[in-house]
């Protein structure tokens, strides 16, 4: 059993930065894929971004790429996703969540373990 614990939300103004981090607790954490996932209030939850178990491969949403960075650091167990150009419509719960498989994946139901989720809310 994977524990999930996501920290850095907050609120913060259009055009600014937040970093989120997520601790995992399992000490095998690289043989995970990492993702983070968002859900806007009223709205389904969506794929925002992977990482692959050595971190080498990352994968975003088109309405994040450019702006946001998945990172990983196995050693210390922590995924991160920094987040730029922040607009009001990234307003919503983000989710960390990890999946047991070898590629990184788009699909929530991919995902075996999730976190409680930290708000994110973009003023304008």
């Amino acid at each position: 059993q994977v524990q999930l614990v996501e920290s850095g939300g907050g609120l913060v103004q259009a055009g600014g930065s937040l970093r989120l981090s997520c601790a995992a607790s399992e000490r095998t954490f690289s043989i995970y894929v990492m993702g983070w996932f968002r859900q806007a209030p009223g709205k389904e939850r969506e794929f925002v971004a992977s990482i692959s178990r050595s971190g080498g491969s990352t994968y975003y949403a088109d309405s994040v790429k450019g702006r946001f960075t998945i990172s990983r650091d196995n050693a210390k167990n922590m995924v991160y996703l920094q987040m730029n150009s922040l607009k009001p419509e990234d307003t919503a719960v983000y989710y960390c969540a990890a999946a047991l498989r070898r590629a990184p994946t788009r699909g929530m139901d991919e995902y075996d373990y999730w976190g409680q989720g930290t708000q994110i809310t973009v003023s304008s």
